[in-house]
């Protein structure tokens, strides 16, 4: 399947597109290819944000802040999702599953990606029409599709090991 139609098949069932990563086995090339296309699309949902925030405030320039959100996104926030997947692996190890740290690293970065296109939505809704409480709510209900997708990746990453010590 093309990444797209997994997108789509993400939002109709968490663990489908998950599952079949998986079955490939350990692909750490793979991972990377799918947080930083998540990273660059993030960034791509900031920027008519950052457009409505230097037209608002003309101190702040546009290239400066675009610039900013660019470094944070393709090199900061890489290395924080590493270091989060890790953290989760622990503590899925510590609640007595059995699994390696690629499965947590796979589900994470795919619900990530898989976000990407409310988080699309997100970025414009709030570029027209502001941060207001709809929008902020809106956010509130992508935020809690992406935990409700990292949740059933990680139940497929580490049911699959189940069996393995």
């Amino acid at each position: 399947m093309s990444v797209t139609a997994e997108i789509l098949a993400t939002w109709r069932d968490p663990a489908g597109p998950v599952r079949r990563l998986l079955a490939n086995g350990p692909r750490e090339d793979r991972a990377l290819v799918i947080l930083i296309g998540a990273c660059i699309l993030l960034y791509v949902a900031r920027l008519p944000v950052l457009a409505r925030q230097a037209r608002l405030d003309p101190t702040v320039p546009l290239d400066a802040s675009m610039g900013i959100t660019l470094f944070s996104m393709l090199f900061v926030l890489p290395l924080l999702l590493y270091a989060l997947a890790y953290l989760i692996h622990l503590a899925v190890r510590a609640l007595g599953r059995n699994g390696q740290a690629w499965g947590a690293r796979t589900a994470l970065f795919w619900a990530l990606l898989a976000i990407t296109p409310a988080a699309l939505l997100q970025g414009l809704l709030e570029a027209l029409l502001g941060p207001i409480g709809a929008v902020r709510a809106f956010g509130i209900l992508v935020f809690g599709f992406f935990l409700w997708f990292v949740g059933r990746g990680l139940t497929v990453a580490y049911a699959r090991a189940e069996g393995v010590k």
